[in-house]
C-alpha cells in the first residue's frame, strides 16, 4: 500500500542547496530546461545549477527502462551515485517520480522536489537560468 512520507522530498530552499552542494536533475525535456518552449509556467529556464536529464532518456525504445548498467553509466555521467546527494524536479512531479525511479533501479537514492519548476517559477524572488549551462 502506497502512503506518504516514505521517501525524502525537498522544498525550494532544499533544492537549491542541493544543486549547489549535489546533483540536481531536471526531469523536463530539453527544450523547456533551456526555456525555448514554456507551455504551462509563468515562467521559461530551470534552476540555477540543475542539470537537464529528460526522463525519456531513461527508456529504451520499446518504453521500459534501459538496463540497470546504462542507467548507471547515464547518471554517473551527470555526476549522480550513491555517495552524492541527488534531487530530481520537473514542471510539477510526475516525471521527476519516474526519474527517481530509474534512479533506485541503477541503485543511486535520490530525493523529490514535489513543487518542481511549477512552484519555482511562480515565485518572482527565485532566479531562473536560460539556455543549456547549469548557471
Amino acid at each position: 500500500m502506497l502512503s506518504p512520507g516514505r521517501l525524502p522530498v525537498l522544498d525550494a530552499d532544499a533544492a537549491a542547496e542541493v544543486a549547489r552542494d549535489g546533483v540536481l536533475l531536471d526531469a523536463r525535456a530539453a527544450e523547456r530546461y533551456r526555456g525555448e518552449s514554456e507551455p504551462v509556467d509563468p515562467r521559461a529556464g530551470h534552476i540555477p545549477g540543475a542539470l537537464s536529464a529528460p526522463t525519456g532518456d531513461n527508456l529504451d525504445p520499446d518504453g521500459t527502462f534501459r538496463d540497470v548498467e546504462e542507467l548507471a553509466v547515464r547518471f554517473t555521467a551527470l555526476g549522480a551515485d550513491d555517495a552524492t546527494e541527488v534531487g530530481v524536479y520537473c514542471g510539477s512531479g510526475v516525471t521527476a517520480a519516474h526519474q527517481i525511479a530509474a534512479l533506485a533501479h541503477a541503485g543511486i537514492p535520490a530525493a523529490l522536489y514535489p513543487g518542481s519548476w511549477s512552484a519555482w517559477s511562480a515565485d518572482p524572488g527565485r532566479p531562473a537560468v536560460l539556455g543549456e549551462q547549469p548557471y
